[in-house]
């Protein structure tokens, strides 16, 4: 279970976000964040039962605040990621424990420039699967509507007519749930983040199957 104490920090934190005011509780935060570690070590072994994860990176509590305007030193929430494996499983899993503000996701946040080319080339050709998989009730349920930024228009050489132009025009692809405190320190959290995260995995392997071959269907590996 994620420990309440570890919301309670993060509050304080979020009132208090300096380095003497850390420094001195500094150990106190090692202790929660061993438990918080625990648990996102506990979800990669269980996602390695249905998929293959490479690791499971817990981001650093420290913000760099070379080229930000914020120039507060700690992030006020933990998150972590889990990464799929190999070049024919392509996406992540997702979790940030924010109070008030808790959110796990999957998909694609920031595709490189070719795969981004490659997706909106598939959706022109052919969206219906994934139409399909993103408006079946299941995924709904677990998921809600597919989110990510998006053009005002249609990108360069894409019809602004195409009648898949909705989809063409987002710049990532991915889902995001939240949940509140009471849901993140319940028993059963953990079990909800691995139904969630096995349902979105029919996304994951269709985005897969899209970015592992051309438009003929021939792969590239």
């Amino acid at each position: 279970m994620i420990d309440p104490a570890l919301l309670d920090f993060l509050k304080d934190l979020a009132q208090n976000n300096n380095k003497p005011w850390f420094e001195e509780r500094k150990d106190y935060f090692k202790k929660l964040d061993s438990n918080f570690k625990d648990f996102t070590t506990s979800i990669y072994v269980d996602l390695n039962k249905n998929d293959t994860i490479e690791k499971v990176k817990n981001y650093r509590i420290y913000r760099d605040v070379r080229f930000s305007k914020d120039k507060t030193p700690f992030k006020a929430h933990r998150s972590a990621n889990w990464l799929r494996a190999g070049k024919n499983r392509r996406g992540s899993y997702y979790m940030r424990i924010k109070p008030n503000e808790n959110l796990i996701g999957i998909g694609f946040f920031a595709p490189e420039k070719e795969d981004l080319l490659r997706i909106r080339k598939e959706l022109e050709l052919d969206a219906q699967e994934m139409r399909g998989i993103i408006s079946s009730p299941s995924f709904i349920s677990s998921w809600g509507s597919l989110q990510g930024e998006q053009l005002k228009t249609a990108p360069r050489n894409f019809d602004k007519n195409h009648p898949d132009i909705d989809l063409i025009r987002f710049k990532a692809f991915y889902f995001m749930k939240s949940y509140t405190d009471k849901e993140v320190i319940s028993p059963n959290f953990m079990s909800q983040i691995l139904d969630s995260f096995n349902q979105g995995r029919t996304f994951l392997d269709y985005m897969t199957s899209v970015l592992t071959t051309d438009l003929n269907g021939e792969s590239l590996l």
